[in-house]
Parts: structure tokens; C-alpha cells; sequence
């Protein structure tokens, strides 16, 4: 299963009352999806949704043979190489945006 449907499927899987509550502005963790979590026939689609938080970091490792890449935001420029023995730990900002109204 992919893109929403994956995510639906790993939530009522695992629970069958799931209540997906806001996150209170004050949050220290980071919520994230998968965008496109295609699998192939190298790879599964076991984490298609988490949180992030300064106990808890994500690792990725890369099994891309070559032309393996990281970005965010879209901004494909802006990358860093991800190849086949590659690890990134994402984790919180020791800065914090803030909100003002």
C-alpha cells in the first residue's frame, strides 16, 4: 500500500479505535509522512509515518547503488548525496521557530 493509503493502513492496523490528535503548539517532537512510499523490488514500505523527538531521533540509510539523493522542501538544488552506505539522523532544531499572531 502507498501514499495515504499506507498511512490509514499502518494506523487502523495497529489500532482500531485511533483518535489522531493535534499537537500542542508547544510540542518538542516533530510528526512526519513518507511523500511517495513506493516499494520496490529492493524495498518495503514499513515506515510510511512517525515522530521525531530528541530522545527519539530517525536514521535513514541508503542502499542506493549511485545518484542516491537527500533534500526537503521540495528544493531539489539544494541536496546532499545519499548513496548505498550512506546514514542521516534527523533530529530537532537546537533552534525553535515561534509563532506570533
Amino acid at each position: 500500500m502507498t501514499g495515504s493509503v499506507g498511512i490509514t493502513a499502518g494506523i487502523f492496523e495497529k489500532k482500531t479505535n485511533f483518535v489522531y490528535p493535534a499537537a500542542e503548539w508547544d510540542s518538542d517532537t516533530l510528526r512526519f509522512a513518507v511523500r511517495e512510499p513506493f516499494p520496490s523490488k529492493a524495498s518495503e514500505t514499513k515506515l510510511v509515518f512517525g515522530e521525531i523527538s530528541a530522545k527519539k531521533p530517525l536514521t535513514l540509510s541508503s542502499r542506493m547503488a549511485e545518484n542516491g539523493v537527500i533534500f526537503s522542501d521540495g528544493i531539489e538544488a539544494d541536496f546532499l548525496d545519499f548513496n548505498s552506505g550512506a546514514r542521516a539522523i534527523i533530529t530537532l532544531a537546537e533552534k525553535q521557530g515561534k509563532l506570533i499572531v
